[in-house]
């Protein structure tokens, strides 16, 4: 008698490594087609990855049955960058599956380790925007929160950056030659997004107007989904990317003429949209392509959206009961008059009805206090690319102006200054003002930040709109930053206070009283070193530079701007470097300085940064009578990768922005978290981090947002500075006459002259002096172990705040109103 049960049926014990064994052979032969013996180390790659994700999929699948069995409210998080990093990693320990794993793999010879170096990092973000969505993404899945990311399945990433003579280079990043085991191809998943055409209008039968978008180019978006597991639940949600795709692959007329360019011309354009993150807009063309990209993928994601609604509902006014869409700064604003379309072109509903369900739809984050850097159009071009949702602009500021100047009457100023179209500089259409008219909650992202947004950028949205401003700090997901990257911390502190900080980071607090224990001041050391013993060969396989894991490494890992002021830095190197050369080495404590980061292509100034710290360090660290004491070190195309290796390394962490410019940084909470310790401004994070932690165990200088405004208010003379400090002069001359360019001694004089003669627009020479003698405090104290391991255990204890579930509880409680969805375990 056979039995009726399935064997397909029976739950596959994924912690035996047995198992897993067998599941990894089975993919290597079936998948890969490679048996043991022929398999090479991307094969092994390959076959872990699948196996990995066939738990993955098995999850993410009753996710799904759940989410769309309870029905409950959902949150769409759109973003035009998500930097996930590695997946192999992050998933088997997030699932619980990395023992087995390690162990089957070990079993049949091979390194977990080595096979994790094969995976190529996804390309899907530059910098902290995007990191920031991942570590949002994971911990929405680890809350067992019902939400979804939306972004673009870029087929390059921005650039691979390689140094060449010390310039930054850029290279095509096909992240994607190998293809990607952990994406979902959905062709099934499909949606027309028009661009051009124009606008004709019909009356509608009730004393109204329809509006018909017709002509035009029509590209498609297929969906691709990247499953993101939580920590230690049965929730996995889903990352939906978007390529575009060509209505028609191929014109066979021109092909049999003979034309064969014409042949595929029309496919190729068609496909640009999701080709690269961040085409250089420097040019109209380029402007017009980062436009259509982001409405492409807004456009997608909208009608995506509105499909589960429509399986369950057929009563509009329940769509903000079932929808919450958050907006990761302005690029994805374009959602608002998006939805507007879809609500009164496409289904009908009056205007007054459709814009009271959008306004309860969107939230807005904002990252940036710098006006330059939100998003703007010309009217002209969108008007041409956009010709429907450029009228929807205009009627939404109508209304938006007839409201303000009902409330503030006569208050034409203010009407100038919050109309969604600029006048001013050319008649632009202003993205950020769309978001927060359009959005119920537009929320800043560290305290100082928000409190400024409040203050100057928004001054007058708040002044209208005084409810709608809230603050969500930051936070990063404790899985990738302690558990993942560095394991040799995250096993010590587990040995002490147990595991559950990898869910529950403020019992981390814990750790405090460990502090005062010499013996886990000694292992906590132990730990550090072993790491900057990694970094240490790390660096010399790169770029061939030997240093010391003994010195103090000294790190500045970021994006290259000028408000982030990685010259500031560059001053204190030649500033110790001069120290040393007039014999004053006795007072120097032995640093390694550590730069890593891109620049934006058409970002001259910063392109030029990059070359200054590669020039200073040909010469410091070949210098022999430097002895050692200074290294420097530009670690090329900066990634979550290296991330992971340089972070748990760092000693020191440079999160020097000139006060009042950066929104909040996530890169200070990575360092802290893996034991090292700040030096900084009171900008972003770092005042929440300061207040955290303790005035002792972090290095504050600097003028504080308030001096910084005062001084530029009552005139700020950089020639001042320069000739009133002796050692601050020296390395401006050094910089402006060459002496780290001999074959072109003029090569740094723009940066010379911008620190000068054009006043030095982010105060580096106001901070200087206040920067120097901190990191001196930095010196002296290093020379003592024992206190400097006791403030970096005590700062890695009091991190709790900064973790992205506290972050994502707060958004889901207090602008989504989203709520956890736990599993059916029967």
């Amino acid at each position: 008698m056979t039995s009726s049960k399935n064997p397909c049926s029976e739950p596959i014990d994924r912690s035996n490594p047995v198992v897993i064994q067998r599941m990894l052979t089975n993919h290597l032969i079936y998948t890969e087609g490679k048996s043991v013996k022929t398999a090479t180390g991307r094969d092994w790659y390959e076959a872990a990855a699948h196996t990995v994700r066939d738990q993955l999929i098995e999850k993410q699948l009753k996710t799904a049955e759940e989410h769309a069995g309870q029905d409950p409210k959902r949150l769409y998080y759109l973003s035009l960058e998500f930097l996930i990093g590695r997946t192999l990693s992050n998933a088997a320990l997030n699932l619980g599956v990395e023992p087995a794993l390690r162990e089957g793999l070990k079993a049949l010879g091979q390194d977990l380790e080595k096979i994790e170096e094969v995976e190529i990092d996804a390309a899907l973000g530059n910098g902290g925007l995007g990191r920031l969505a991942a570590c949002f993404l994971d911990s929405m899945a680890t809350l067992d929160l019902p939400g979804q990311g939306y972004g673009i399945r870029y087929e390059y990433g921005m650039f691979n950056q390689r140094i060449k003579n010390g310039e930054q280079v850029e290279r095509p990043d096909n992240w994607l030659r190998f293809g990607n085991p952990w994406e979902f191809q959905r062709p099934e998943c499909i949606y027309p997004v028009k661009f051009f055409g124009r606008v004709v209008q019909f009356p509608d039968g009730n004393d109204g107007v329809e509006h018909h978008w017709v002509d035009g180019e029509t590209v498609m978006a297929m969906a691709y989904d990247v499953p993101i597991p939580g920590y230690n639940t049965d929730t996995v949600n889903n990352l939906r990317l978007w390529a575009s795709k060509a209505t028609r692959e191929f014109n066979l007329d021109s092909f049999n003429a003979g034309d064969y360019i014409s042949s595929v011309q029309e496919k190729n354009i068609s496909e640009s949209l999701s080709k690269v993150l961040y085409p250089n807009d420097s040019s109209a063309v380029g402007k017009e392509l980062r436009l259509r990209q982001e409405y492409f993928f807004v456009c997608a994601s909208i009608q995506d959206i509105l499909v589960p609604f429509f399986e369950k509902h057929n009563d509009w006014t329940l769509l903000p009961e079932k929808v919450a869409i958050q907006l990761n700064d302005t690029h994805p604003a374009v959602a608002v008059a998006e939805l507007m379309y879809q609500l009164i072109d496409v289904h009908h509903l009056r205007w007054d009805h459709a814009w009271e369900l959008v306004t309860k739809i969107f939230a807005y984050t904002n990252h940036t206090l710098m006006p330059e850097a939100l998003e703007s159009w010309s009217v002209d071009m969108f008007e041409r690319v956009l010709p429907r949702h450029m009228e929807i602009i205009y009627e939404i500021n109508r209304r938006f102006m007839a409201f303000v100047n009902h409330h503030f009457p006569g208050d034409t100023d203010l009407l100038r200054r919050v109309s969604i179209i600029d006048e001013t500089h050319g008649r632009r259409v202003r993205m950020a003002h769309l978001a927060v008219i359009g959005s119920h909650t537009v929320n800043g992202v560290a305290a100082i930040h928000s409190g400024l947004l409040k203050t100057t950028l928004f001054a007058d949205f708040h002044r209208i709109f005084p409810e709608k401003f809230v603050n969500v700090t930051n936070g990063i997901t404790p899985r990738r930053w302690l558990n993942q990257c560095n394991p040799g911390l995250a096993e010590l502190i587990a040995s002490r206070i147990g595991t559950g900080f990898v869910r529950d980071l403020d019992q981390l607090k814990n750790l405090v009283p460990h502090a005062e224990d010499a013996d886990f001041r000694h292992q906590f050391r132990a730990v550090k070193q072993a790491n900057k013993m990694h970094l240490a060969a790390y660096i010399e396989q790169k770029v061939g530079i030997r240093v010391n894991p003994d010195s103090l490494f000294d790190v500045q890992i970021k994006r290259i701007h000028e408000y982030k002021r990685q010259l500031l830095n560059v001053l204190h190197v030649i500033t110790l470097y001069n120290r040393i050369r007039s014999g004053r080495a006795h007072t120097i404590t032995p640093r390694t300085i550590i730069f890593a980061g891109k620049a934006a292509p058409g970002y001259k100034l910063a392109k030029q940064i990059i070359r200054l710290i590669n020039d200073v360090a040909s010469i410091v660290n070949d210098d022999p009578a430097v002895h050692g004491l200074l290294k420097v070190v530009f670690l090329p195309n900066y990634d979550v990768s290296s991330a992971e290796k340089i972070f748990p390394a760092s000693d020191l962490s440079e999160q020097i922005s000139t006060a009042g410019t950066e929104a909040s940084g996530t890169g200070n909470m990575k360092m802290a978290l893996n034991g090292a310790l700040t030096i900084g401004t009171l900008d972003g994070a770092n005042v929440e981090i300061l207040e955290e932690v303790g005035d002792d165990n972090i290095f504050i200088f600097g003028m504080t947002t308030a001096q910084v405004a005062s001084l530029r208010q009552n005139g700020y003379s950089a020639w001042d500075y320069y000739h009133g400090n002796e050692e601050l002069k020296q390395v401006l001359d050094m910089i402006g006459n060459g002496f780290f360019s001999v074959d072109d001694t003029d090569r740094y004089r723009q940066i010379f002259d911008n620190l000068t003669q054009h006043n030095d627009h982010y105060l580096l020479l106001a901070d200087y002096a206040s920067y120097i003698a901190s990191q001196d405090k930095v010196s002296l104290l290093y020379q003592d172990k024992e206190e400097w391991t006791r403030r970096a255990i005590l700062n890695v204890a009091n991190m709790g705040k900064f973790s992205s579930d506290r972050t994502i509880q707060e958004y889901a409680d207090n602008v989504w109103d989203v709520k956890s969805v736990k599993h059916d375990r029967s």
